[in-house]
This record gives C-alpha cells, structure tokens and sequence, in this order.
C-alpha cells in the first residue's frame, strides 16, 4: 500500500543529499521547508545554510522556500540567503503553496524535489502537489514545539510501516 504519506525517499539530512542524481533525473528545482529542515527551529539563517542554497544555485538549480511561519520569518530567512523565492502561510499540507512555488519559480511540479521534516505537514503536502518528497532528520528535536513534538510520536508507526514495506526504494 502507498500512502501519501510516505516520502519519496529517506535522508539523514540535506546537507549529504545526492544533488547531482537529482539533477541528472530531471529535477529543475529545490524547494525546502525552513525550521528543523535547513536550521533548528526559529533559528536565523547560518553561515551553512546560506553556502549550501549557494552550491546549489551555482549547479543551476531554482530555490524556493515553503513555509507555514508568517512572512516576516520566511522573508529575513530569504533575504539572508541571496532572495530565495517563498510562500509564507502555505497551510501544509495543502497542495496549493508548493504549486503557487512552483509557478513562481517557472517549473513543472514534476521538476521539483521537496525536503521536509514532518510526515503531516511537509511530506503529505509536496505528495499531494505531485512533487517528489524527501523526509529528512530533523537539524535539532530538542527546538520543536511541544504540538511538533506530538507529531513526532504520530509519525513512527508510519515511519515504521514506510521502511518495513519500502525495503531502501530510492525515487531517483
């Protein structure tokens, strides 16, 4: 059974992700959550965050980000990484912010590859989007909201589901 749910793939992190293969599959561009995806939660953009959406820049690829914060949050975050197209208040797990990024950033939703950390949020709404997801680790738990840190409980019996039934299937 696929559950919309489950992420297109597993990954310690975005910072060791296999960028190349992506592109190399036809991925045109990136889309990201913010909080617990790029950085700890509520944590400004740091010096690594804003080199790797550089490296990435530099391969070709179109960035954007797609967050449930308020603007001023998504906007400083943009700002100090070069300008990075976003959607702010996206209401994930909609499908409509990741299709209104899309647009903006002049991609076919089937070019794009999404990263998240929560199954609910993040991942349900790029798979309702029809865009390839990426379920990573969490940048740092100890930063999550009690409500997130309920999530998390939620999530493992999916996760669990997701790797006994998925056996390491990887979507590039």
């Amino acid at each position: 059974m696929r559950s919309g749910l489950y992420p297109g793939e597993l990954s310690e992190s975005v910072y060791g992700f296999d960028f190349d293969k992506a592109v190399a599959s036809g991925i045109k561009g990136v889309l990201f959550d913010i909080d617990n995806t790029l950085v700890p939660h509520d944590a400004p953009a740091d010096q690594r965050s804003i080199a790797f959406l550089s490296a990435l820049r530099e391969k070709g690829l179109r960035l954007g980000l797609v967050s449930n914060n308020r603007e001023p949050r998504v906007k400083a975050f943009s700002e100090a990484c070069g300008g990075i197209d976003y959607v702010f208040l996206a209401k994930k797990p909609s499908p409509e912010g990741y299709r209104r990024l899309c647009a903006m950033l002049g991609i076919r939703e089937e070019e794009a590859l999404f990263f998240g950390d929560q199954l609910f949020t993040d991942i349900w709404g790029a798979n309702n989007a029809g865009i390839r997801s990426v379920l990573v680790e969490p940048v740092d738990k100890s930063s999550d909201l009690p409500r997130i840190k309920f999530k998390r409980i939620l999530e493992k019996p999916i996760l669990f589901m997701y790797k006994n039934g998925h056996k390491g299937k990887k979507s590039f």
